[in-house]
């Protein structure tokens, strides 16, 4: 039997019409992000592994697939997420001292599906600013975010606020090793709390409670905000990280665009420290959006530049809208005909599609309801 047709598994194709909504919204993503001064820069899909995997934490080795370089002998990666790739090029290639804005649309590959109905080749679009560590940057960020999720279709959304420094803080004053960092991280991704006191047994009383208090600090702002100034040690870092979480919330209703707050979130990557968000919509059973701050992720390439930033995978998020059916063309006939090619070369400089018939007046394959005759007028275009 031969199956060369299949494809592997979480891999599949875009046919027309779909192909044509993604990259319709692609363009007019990228539009808006030019629209805010944010310059595109396109990655390699390649790049030597250690480019793509030297941030803290195995989360993008583990994601990522490895080769040969045929030419050097050294291992390669298909990238998994392209924000390594533009803080190398912000860091190396541009090294400019300012604030940089950078925006990117492209495939990623990943060795397991991010999610259920998740594609391992996500269309990944994003966009970053370098070299600011003001508030101001990261809801710029997160008001482009909300804006891109409106321009690709979803209308209404929720927001979840959380910050990063929160439990790396308390990891800090614990001591806790990098070992038992990472092993937490993961138990609270998925809240798990026998494992979380088990990893704090020997911690301090105050710090175990406030670690296990996390996963329960979710909802709406003002209160969850309220019982973590509470439950949580009052330390500089932590208070800071809940008065940049409180602005950013208020920031958000005054554009109309609700949140919660949820002090467990660390869903969106090992190299995020600080505030993080996460964007969901009905409808999607994974994240729309996420992003957050990432400060000195370009350290890695020999220049630490303070970053925030968000991407979305646009080939989930569409695939949750109805594909809208193929716009409706003008057929012309198979005629070489001066007056004939010049007429279809206008329509389309005009918008129009025109397909010349070559199947000898017979064509059903594709949607159109007009076309062209010749009368005693010369070529018109004639409803079908």
């Amino acid at each position: 039997m031969n199956n060369r047709w299949l494809l592997p598994e979480y891999i599949e194709d875009v046919l027309p019409e779909a192909a044509w909504q993604v990259e319709d919204v692609r363009a007019k993503l990228l539009s808006l992000f030019k629209s805010y001064g944010y310059e595109l820069v396109i990655p390699p899909h390649v790049e030597y592994i250690e480019s793509l995997t030297g941030i803290e934490g195995d989360d993008l080795n583990l994601k990522t697939f490895k080769l040969v370089d045929q030419i050097t002998g050294r291992q390669l990666g298909l990238r998994a997420d392209m924000t390594p790739q533009v803080a190398r090029i912000d860091a190396h290639l541009l090294n400019r001292m300012d604030v940089t804005r950078l925006c990117y649309a492209g495939h990623v590959v990943h060795t397991l599906p991010a999610g259920h109905f998740s594609t391992r080749e996500p269309l990944q679009v994003g966009a970053e600013i370098y070299g600011s560590k003001n508030l101001t940057a990261d809801i710029e960020i997160i008001e482009l975010m909300s804006s891109a999720l409106k321009v690709a279709g979803i209308s209404e959304m929720n927001v979840d606020i959380g910050h990063v420094g929160i439990f790396r803080t308390i990891c800090e004053l614990a001591k806790a090793s990098p070992q038992i960092v990472d092993q937490l991280f993961t138990a609270l991704q998925t809240k798990d709390l026998p494992s979380i006191a088990e990893l704090t047994i020997n911690w301090e009383e105050s710090l175990k409670v406030a670690v296990l208090a996390l996963p329960s600090l979710f909802g709406e702002a003002e209160s969850v905000l309220a019982t973590a100034r509470l439950k949580l040690p009052t330390v500089p870092a932590i208070q800071d990280a809940l008065e940049t979480i409180e602005r950013v919330c208020v920031h958000l209703a005054t554009i109309g665009v609700r949140c919660s707050v949820e002090l467990g979130e660390l869903r969106t990557g090992f190299y995020h420290n600080g505030l993080v968000f996460t964007a969901f919509a009905k409808g999607w059973s994974n994240p729309v959006a996420r992003g957050g701050r990432y400060d000195n992720i370009g350290q890695q390439f020999g220049r630490a530049r303070a970053a925030t930033g968000f991407s979305i995978d646009l080939r989930d998020i569409l695939r949750g809208l109805s594909t809208p059916s193929g716009k409706m063309s003008i057929l012309a006939p198979d005629s070489q005909e001066p007056e004939l090619r010049e007429l279809i070369a206008k329509l389309r400089e005009s918008g129009e599609i025109v397909r010349v018939d070559i199947s000898g007046g017979s064509s059903d394959e594709l949607a159109w309801d007009r076309k062209i005759v010749k009368s005693v007028n010369g070529w018109e275009v004639v409803s079908k």
